[in-house]
């Protein structure tokens, strides 16, 4: 068994506190309780999935310990001029934390101003103290894709001849096949297949699977021959004897204990294959994400056909990728025409 796949240790039982549970559940201070109330909200109201939570979380954080710091312990005294102090303070790491990427820098800003945006229409304060707080500027950066022919030989290159083996192909090739987020595929159970016949040629019309996105949006995406016929080896083959060793799950995709599979193990193999392959370039779940978005685009498919598959909310998100189709042509036609350069 990987390490990847060990799972992480043990920790405190239901019944067991743990040690931060005691400042969750008793704010101590009227800023804690403004802070947990917005958390209340991110999550029950807007229905944030909780890796998104997460993330405000951290940045939030930063934030309130900064304003602790200061002594301020309540959101009517925070002023602009502290949230100015603390946007410096992220570029220069004196907030107490390493300093932070222009980018991060940015994300954190946002999800500040979202804070006090709250603050205000909530009437926690009178006014949004943060409407003026600007982002620092980040530049923009393309996804990146792999070509048609890398993302081949990545996937060529997990052998099928065990039930990792089996499991590992299936999962490369459903990500591809359908720009799943890796959150997405891992939390898939084996119902959310529809379509998936003896013979994956012979279904009748396209497989498709139902996918649970960002705010726990549904979404229906086809799922290619490809895919298709290598999660069908996979439930044939290898499933039937993941499962046995645990205790039995719906999950689609298993570690070898025979749990669901976790994001850190489908991370751990995509790379594995990425260097079998001799890929050197960096490889992530979301580069496959990119690749189904950019080799979709330059097949001709249509922005808002991408965007719906992709379960972007707006088609502003997937504009991104027109940028990178766009650079390829540019880099073509700068090697191939005659009076390019």
């Amino acid at each position: 068994m990987s390490a990847a796949e060990a799972g992480p240790a043990a920790g405190p039982g239901p019944g067991t506190a743990r040690p931060d549970d005691a400042a969750e559940q008793a704010p101590r201070t009227a800023l804690d309780r403004q802070v947990a109330t917005y958390f209340q909200h991110l999550t029950i109201e807007r229905g944030m999935a909780p890796n998104t939570v997460a993330a405000y979380r951290r940045d939030i954080g930063r934030y309130t310990r900064f304003l602790a710091g200061r002594g301020i312990g309540d959101a009517g005294d925070v002023t602009p001029r502290l949230l100015s102090d603390f946007a410096q303070d992220l570029r220069d790491g004196n907030d107490g934390g390493a300093p932070l990427t222009a980018r991060s820098a940015a994300r954190t800003v946002v999800a500040v101003r979202g804070l006090h945006k709250f603050w205000a229409l909530e009437g926690v304060t009178p006014d949004n103290t943060a409407a003026d707080l600007k982002p620092p500027a980040t530049g923009s950066r393309l996804p990146k894709a792999m070509s048609v022919a890398d993302v081949a030989a990545m996937i060529d290159a997990v052998p099928a001849d065990t039930p990792a083996g089996l499991r590992d192909r299936a999962l490369l090739e459903f990500l591809y096949s359908t720009g799943a987020r890796i959150s997405e595929a891992v939390g898939l159970d084996v119902d959310d297949l529809h379509a998936i016949a003896e013979d994956a040629g012979e279904a009748d019309g396209p497989a498709v699977v139902r996918l649970f996105g960002k705010g726990s949006k549904e979404r229906i995406v086809p799922v290619g021959s490809y895919a298709a016929r290598a999660l069908q080896a996979y439930l044939v083959r290898a499933r039937p004897l993941l499962v046995t060793k645990g205790r039995g799950t719906p999950a689609l995709f298993l570690n070898l204990r025979g749990g669901r599979l976790s994001r850190q193990s489908a991370w751990t193999l995509l790379k594995t294959a990425a260097e079998r392959a001799g890929i050197s370039a960096d490889v992530s779940p979301h580069t496959l994400r990119h690749s189904f978005a950019t080799h979709l685009l330059e097949g001709g498919a249509d922005v808002r056909v991408v965007q719906e598959l992709l379960g972007h909310a707006s088609v502003t998100t997937t504009q991104v990728y027109t940028m990178v189709t766009a650079e390829t042509l540019r880099e073509i036609y700068a090697t191939a025409h005659p009076r390019a350069t």
